[in-house]
């Protein structure tokens, strides 16, 4: 398992070498003059730390949430978190919104995230804890909620800011810059740590709680930690370059191919296969119709929706 843990570090090195020096304009990497430098460094190189960072989140928080809701087909979305992100941004794009200059964006984002993840936990808390069934619950409900008031607030809109919030809304990283990569390190690190740290605790968890607290574990605190981990990198994802779909479904059960099911190594994996999977989405979305460029999750999407039909024809697959 561990060789195929380092097969999964190659193929995400792989990955981001190929995506810095090719697209519309391949670069030679021995032949660099001002204007690829210029290239490599202020558009693509930025590009892709924001496209890693994404993946990471998603693929970490698939893993992490597959195992707190003990269902193999959730993902980072299912709790509403992406929809408040998506609803606040949108809000701040059409409004024309500048107060924090650049970061304008990704703090109303941002801080739709955070407000969406704490309306889910508090609705999700019942007898001292989180439990599962209410986290589900409460998340598809105010995805419902959100999503319909923001086609609402788009469709009474005459502003032209409607292309920018789509294209958002759909992941478009030809915005991304170097100012973003710092505040994206610290939380999605932060919650990939917080999931590595507690790790243990959630394989416990997966078969059940009275399995977690025979082992000494607690599994409301669990829970909760787990959780923070999970809005944390999905609102750091949200917020650094808009919604990209199926890598935090998809991914998590890639690599439990690959590795198996313990999340000491699960979760590492799933963030860098989620990175190296978003980096080449966004390679492909950038070169198949220059100078036009595509929403990365239009193409994980069409990438993702295949290979999920795929994984459902498997036996067991989805087992968490």
């Amino acid at each position: 398992m561990k060789n195929n843990f380092f097969l999964i570090v190659l193929i995400f090195l792989a990955v981001l070498a190929i995506s810095l020096f090719l697209g519309p304009t391949p670069i030679n990497p021995l032949a660099l003059d001002g204007t690829t430098r210029e290239i490599l460094v202020n558009i693509r190189a930025p590009r892709i730390a924001v496209a890693v960072l994404m993946g990471m989140a998603l693929g970490a928080s698939g893993a992490v949430l597959q195992g707190i809701l003990r269902n193999p087909l959730a993902d980072p979305y299912i709790l509403g978190i992406s929809s408040g992100a998506s609803l606040a941004a949108a809000i701040g794009i059409i409004g024309g919104v500048t107060i924090f200059g650049t970061f304008s964006i990704p703090v109303f984002a941002f801080a739709g995230a955070v407000l969406t993840g704490g309306i889910v936990g508090v609705m999700g808390w019942k007898r001292g804890g989180l439990w599962p069934e209410r986290l589900l619950l409460a998340g598809v409900g105010l995805s419902f909620l959100f999503s319909a008031l923001l086609m609402l607030i788009m469709s009474v809109s005459r502003d032209e800011g409607i292309r920018r919030a789509m294209l958002w809304i759909f992941g478009d990283l030809s915005m991304s810059d170097w100012e973003r990569v710092p505040y994206g390190v610290l939380f999605v690190f932060g919650g990939v740590a917080i999931s590595l740290w507690r790790a243990k605790a959630l394989n416990a968890l997966i078969l059940g709680d009275e399995f977690a607290h025979s082992l000494g574990f607690a599994p409301q605190t669990e829970r909760v930690l787990l959780f923070i981990s999970v809005g944390l990198m999905t609102a750091a994802s949200v917020s650094l370059g808009g919604m990209i779909g199926f890598i935090g479904l998809l991914m998590p059960h890639i690599a439990r191919f690959f590795i198996g099911s313990d999340n000491r190594l699960l979760v590492p994996a799933s963030a860098l296969g989620g990175g190296a999977l978003l980096c080449a989405a966004d390679l492909i979305a950038r070169s198949v119709l220059p100078p036009m460029e595509l929403p990365a999750g239009i193409i994980t999407a069409i990438i993702g929706s295949p290979y999920f039909l795929y994984l459902l024809r498997r036996k067991n697959v989805l087992s968490v």
